[in-house]
C-alpha cells in the first residue's frame, strides 16, 4: 500500500472516461488499497482512479466520521437520484488551492462492483452521496469546476495556476 501522485488538472487523461473493470481481481485491490491510503493523506472523502493516472473505473468513498469505513467501487453507475438538491463546497487535489459549491442530488442508489466482486446496489445520503457523484465524474472524464460557468471554472484554474507557480 502506498500513497500516490496526483496529476495535475491539465493532463488530458483527467478529461477523459475511464475504462470499465472486468473483474475485480488482486492487481484491482492492490489499487484500491493505495487509493485508500492516497485519499487518507489529503485529507478527503473519495477518491477516483483517474486522479491518480489510472485510467480505470475505479473510487472509493469515506465521509464517515470515525473514518476506516471506505466503500471500494468499480464501475459505479447512479441508478436514482433525488429531486432534492444538496450544496456543498468542493475540491480536488487535482486543482489545488480552490474549491466551489455545487449542487447535486441530496441522495442516489448506486450499482457497482464491490471488493468481493459482486454487483452491490446502495444507497448514498448527504456528504456520502455528494462524494460518490463527485468521484462518477471524475471516472467520466468531468471535474467539479466542469459544472460550473465557463467564467468562474476559468477563474479558478487560472488561480490554482497561480498558486501552484508559487
Amino acid at each position: 500500500m502506498a500513497v500516490r501522485p496526483f496529476i495535475p488538472y491539465a493532463d488530458r487523461r483527467l478529461h477523459m472516461p475511464a475504462a470499465p473493470v472486468e473483474a475485480v481481481t488482486d492487481e484491482i485491490r492492490a489499487i484500491w488499497d493505495d487509493m485508500v491510503d492516497t485519499m487518507e493523506a489529503m485529507p478527503g472523502v473519495g477518491l477516483a482512479a483517474p486522479q491518480i493516472g489510472v485510467m480505470l473505473r475505479l473510487a472509493v468513498v469515506d465521509a464517515s466520521d470515525a473514518r476506516g469505513q471506505a466503500v471500494r467501487m468499480a464501475n459505479p453507475e447512479v441508478l436514482h437520484a433525488s429531486v432534492k438538491l444538496r450544496s456543498h463546497e468542493e475540491a480536488s487535489p487535482n486543482l489545488p488551492g480552490v474549491s466551489a459549491v455545487i449542487e447535486r442530488p441530496r441522495a442516489v442508489t448506486v450499482r457497482f462492483l464491490n471488493a468481493a466482486g459482486e454487483v452491490e446496489e446502495r444507497d448514498f445520503v448527504g456528504l456520502w452521496a455528494t462524494s460518490v457523484q463527485h468521484q462518477i465524474d471524475h471516472l467520466d472524464g468531468r471535474l467539479y469546476v466542469d459544472r460550473l460557468s465557463p467564467l468562474k471554472r476559468r477563474m479558478l484554474v487560472a488561480k490554482a495556476a497561480k498558486l501552484s507557480r508559487r
